[in-house]
């Protein structure tokens, strides 16, 4: 209400329906045929500037679509799944030139945008918590995990029981790829555990394994989504994209009053690539030994920063900023590169079985059902924890971490996303060399 007593009416949510991604429908529709032309006429660049192109032009056109699409906007993940699946199989049926199919495979597999993507939400999510909150909260989280992975060892089994396959299969060739932290870090070194063993190729292993993970990503990504819906309906079970209960006041956030400028959004980027550089010195030449993701290592030293409070608060303030940007903006990009650079949809389709898909479901909402509690145990909101600690077990590691936390809406948990991924999935090796050698030595 105004000062002179009439009603000031708020017309953003109708702005917000009239505009696509912040612009007029007639721009928007312009920019997109524009760009979908030049790419079927390819005439586009096979550089930096045409992936980005065709990659938030996609992004921004189906994500659009998905949030304001009926039932699929409220159970099903809205734009940032839309994108993903629609982008997958336009990028297997032809749609997109072969040429683009790789440069955007470059662009983010091998120039790696979605690592940098990654490195800007692990340094601005981790400097922006508190930092008792942080500290208690990392004591809880390895615990969590574990018992997600119990869950899911027994889930599984049911399983198996029900539709004929012996618990050993279940246990070495679905629950550990499953939950063993994605692609390079899980299914890859376990498939050379499995040789090592057994004596036969990895592909043997790798090429099944691979399967039940991709069905057990989309099986997390949509759990993330109706993980969020269920937030809504009860409230009391999330702390909407945070993870731990603010049950002592020594834990709740204080406003800070800072003056950031794009020089400390900025600054925070540079942090972001250094922590990043720290990590990859540790990884690949102080400790090249030890079996531990570079991504790992960045949330140690994230973390070391903040609780020695060494950063100065307005360039963590700038870290959080540019944070929020690349997670609100960059996000339907990200999905659609996922669906292009790390997604088989022949392998995907080839491996759906009623058998495959039951197993692996069983298995996910083991992941669920276990973090959930073990969340409630040690002080954690149960739907955070049942996202952090079980679905990005298990997903495709950090293209899975993107995927489960955008449909999730809780980007700003990546950093607890990238511990189950990368420490959680190291946990997971030791226990796949244990099976491996009962099992089949």
């Amino acid at each position: 209400m105004t000062d002179n007593g009439k009603v000031k009416i708020n017309n953003d949510s109708n702005e917000k329906r009239t505009k696509f991604f912040g612009l007029p429908f007639g721009l928007y529709v312009a920019i997109i045929v524009i760009v979908l032309v030049g790419m079927k006429l390819e005439v586009l660049t096979t550089d930096m500037v045409g992936s980005f192109a065709i990659l938030l032009t996609l992004g921004m056109l189906f994500g659009e679509l998905g949030d304001r699409i009926p039932i699929w906007n409220e159970y099903l993940g809205g734009g940032g799944l839309f994108v993903f699946v629609v982008v997958t199989i336009l990028a297997s049926k032809g749609f997109i030139p072969e040429k683009y199919l790789e440069s955007i495979t470059v662009f983010m597999d091998d120039l790696d945008f979605l690592a940098l993507f990654i490195c800007v939400l692990i340094c601005g999510s981790i400097l922006s918590v508190n930092r008792k909150q942080l500290a208690k909260s990392l004591l809880g989280f390895i615990p969590t995990i574990l018992l997600g992975v119990a869950c899911a060892f027994i889930l599984g089994g049911i399983a198996g029981l029900i539709v004929g396959v012996p618990f050993k299969d279940v246990a070495l060739m679905y629950v550990l790829p499953i939950m063993g932290g994605g692609n390079g870090g899980g299914a890859v070194p376990m498939s050379e555990i499995y040789a090592e063993v057994t004596g036969q190729d990895n592909s043997v292993y790798y090429s099944f394994a691979i399967a039940i993970l991709t069905i057990a990503n989309v099986i997390a990504i949509i759990s993330a989504s109706l993980l969020n819906k269920l937030g809504k309906v009860k409230p009391e079970l999330t702390g909407n994209g945070q993870l731990m209960k603010e049950e002592d006041e020594g834990l709740k956030e204080t406003k800070v009053d800072v003056k950031v400028t794009n020089r400390e959004i900025v600054a925070g980027l540079l942090l972001a690539v250094s922590f990043y550089a720290l990590a990859r010195i540790f990884s690949k030449k102080l400790l090249p030994n030890v079996p531990i993701h570079a991504f790992a290592y960045m949330v140690l030293f994230a973390t070391i920063a903040n609780l020695t409070g060494i950063i100065p608060e307005e360039v963590k303030q700038g870290a959080k900023k540019l944070q929020s940007f690349f997670s609100g903006q960059f996000m339907w990009l990200i999905m659609a590169g996922v669906g292009i650079a790390y997604t088989d949809l022949d392998g995907l389709l080839s491996a759906i079985t009623f058998s495959n898909v039951f197993i692996a479901l069983l298995i996910v909402i083991g992941a669920i059902i276990g973090t959930g509690l073990g969340g409630k145990l040690f002080g954690f909101y149960p739907i955070e924890s049942s996202i952090t600690a079980g679905l990005c077990m298990a997903n495709r590691g950090g293209s899975g971490d993107i995927a489960v936390l955008g449909a999730a809406n809780r980007m700003e948990l990546i950093s607890y996303a990238q511990i189950s991924s990368r420490v959680g999935g190291g946990i997971m090796l030791i226990i796949a060399s244990i099976l491996f050698s009962i099992f089949l030595g």
